[in-house]
């Protein structure tokens, strides 16, 4: 099946930090700032978000791979956001340069794979 996904596509995805998106309340340190984890939830939304429209009914894509660094720590009550643009399409996988940043300063980049699934098919798999 021929998708309609090219290279050079971006998208942005923000989000205000709030108490419950901290490293602490997630469990992955002490501090009271933007967790890791949410971070690359992020890039991996604004990667999702990015492609997801072009996509036929009954398809989506999975993460298949995380390659970050986060690189500043984010306040509580400060907006970031998640810039994602499509780099390399290989057939169904899909791959991603993904960059954060709060109100002051780039927070994390990498890259970021995701791959396309049909998702009856995925989901009668891992029954």
């Amino acid at each position: 099946m021929e998708f309609n996904i090219k290279v050079g596509m971006k998208n942005k995805l923000e989000k205000i930090v709030t108490d419950k998106d901290t490293a602490r309340s997630f469990g992955s340190g002490a501090a009271e700032v933007f967790a890791t984890p949410m971070m690359i939830g992020i890039m991996e939304g604004a990667s999702l978000e990015c492609v997801q429209p072009y996509l036929p009914e009954g398809y989506s894509t999975v993460g298949i791979s995380v390659n970050v660094k986060h690189t500043a720590a984010t306040l509580v009550g400060k907006k970031v956001w998640a810039q994602s643009e499509l780099i390399k399409v290989d057939r169904k996988r899909l791959v991603f340069k993904v960059e954060a940043f709060d109100e002051d300063k780039k927070i994390g980049e990498g890259i970021h794979e995701r791959f396309i699934i049909d998702e009856e098919k995925f989901m009668n798999k891992l029954k």
